[in-house]
């Protein structure tokens, strides 16, 4: 049953791949992460699930990898900081028939030789689950660090090291403290890394949680990736999308200042929006499909009510002067036909506003709400039966960031 169902999440996740249609720039551009992208397909297709060590210098990463291999791999010294680059090493577990298991030790984050402390963190919150070594309490920078983990969807697992430099009331007050740190809706585990502990523990992690793991992880990897990409086409097609959302807007503003027909204007400023809506869309190569055109649209309805109401004010306005012009025309020689142009210009103005607000509001829209296909990583990652609270409740706080991000704001038109 577990080969069926993760056979079925890697090929819909491979079909969204193929699906998603990329430029020679964006191809070019996205290289590393494309690459990085393509390996955990690979491994989520070979069903093998990396399991991360981190944490700072010193607190035994190492030799927790080397007591679970039960033998020495991972080079360890007296001295922090022996580790200085990513390493990795199969564990076999005789145990776990589905899955192969990759060990992957990392220097210490706050290690001030390595040469590209990012990358150490990307390969490590590429891991499908990270064990965070601790050799006492948590400082105020492993907490930051386990922060960051938390905010990027990653499962986490505490382990204390080094406990036998503590006494039993020792060891007790530091695992309170470390627990009353660490989120309380999240119940991360922390484990002693004492005699089999460590290795039952996540034997049994793997045996029932495996696929849930390694496909929540794939499936955050494509969604962060599809999202740098709908960035990336927001920042480079800025000016294109302006020029476009002008166009419109000089359109607008004509029809809208020479029709006096009110009724005409909002209809036919409705088609307008419609069509620089779909012409947005084309230009950012994200294309909208059912739930997001009817949102964008029903703000579009709004808007133009907004349009309509006020030149329903102005004509009325216009109506009133216009009886004023039938009674003083005789007397001034027309000139009180003087205020039809103030008024024309009063409705562009107007027309322009609301087309740009708009067109900068549907921008943001077909950025939150585009879509490849109806199997969207997100989609999957939202619709995936949550019947494991320990192992999802992390997921919550993923998806909550992912909505909160406003990065993309400044590359509007």
């Amino acid at each position: 049953m577990k080969q069926m169902k993760i056979n079925k999440n890697y090929l819909h996740l491979k079909k969204w791949w193929e699906t998603l249609d990329l430029t020679n720039y964006e191809k070019s551009f996205f290289n590393k992460e494309i690459i990085s992208f393509n390996q955990q397909l690979f491994r989520f297709k070979e069903k093998k699930i990396r399991i991360g060590a981190y944490g700072k210098s010193g607190v035994g990463k190492s030799s927790v990898l080397n007591s679970l291999l039960k033998k020495s791999v991972f080079k360890t010294n007296i001295i922090n900081g022996t580790t200085k680059e990513i390493q990795a090493e199969p564990w076999i577990l005789k145990e776990e028939k589905l899955f192969s298991v990759d060990l992957i030790d990392s220097p210490g984050f706050d290690f001030c030789n390595i040469k590209f402390p990012d990358k150490v963190y990307s390969y490590i919150n590429h891991s499908d689950l990270v064990l965070f070594i601790v050799s006492g309490d948590l400082n105020r920078n492993e907490l930051n660090e386990i922060s960051s983990l938390i905010k990027d969807g990653k499962k986490i697992i505490v382990i204390l090291n080094k406990i036998d430099l503590f006494n039993k009331n020792d060891l007790k007050e530091i695992m309170e403290n470390i627990n009353f740190k660490l989120p309380k809706d999240l119940n991360i585990p922390i484990i002693l890394n004492h005699g089999n502990n460590l290795k039952n523990y996540l034997t049994k992690i793997i045996n029932q949680h495996g696929e849930t793991l390694l496909t929540l992880n794939s499936l955050q990897l494509a969604d962060k990736l599809f999202l740098q990409i709908k960035q990336e086409r927001l920042k480079k097609r800025q000016k294109l999308a302006q020029s476009t959302i002008g166009k419109f807007s000089t359109i607008k503003a004509s029809a809208v200042a020479l029709n006096p027909f009110v009724l005409f204007d909002v209809a036919g400023s409705f088609a307008l929006d419609t069509a620089m809506i779909r012409e947005l869309s084309k230009i950012y190569g994200l294309n909208l499909k059912g739930k997001s055109t009817r949102i964008i649209l029903k703000n579009i309805s709004i808007n133009n009510l907004y349009l309509g109401a006020t030149q329903v004010g102005v004509n009325t306005s216009f109506n009133l002067i216009r009886k004023l012009i039938l009674l003083t025309a005789p007397f001034t020689n027309g000139i009180t036909l003087l205020p039809y142009g103030p008024i024309a210009i009063i409705q562009a103005a107007i027309a322009v506003y609301s087309t740009k607000i708009l067109g900068k509001l549907a921008t943001k829209e077909i950025f939150i709400r585009s879509k490849v296909s109806l199997i969207e990583p997100f989609i999957m990652i939202q619709n995936l039966t949550l019947n494991e609270p320990d192992v999802f409740n992390h997921i919550n706080i993923y998806l909550s960031n992912r909505n909160l991000n406003n990065n993309f704001i400044s590359f509007l038109p």
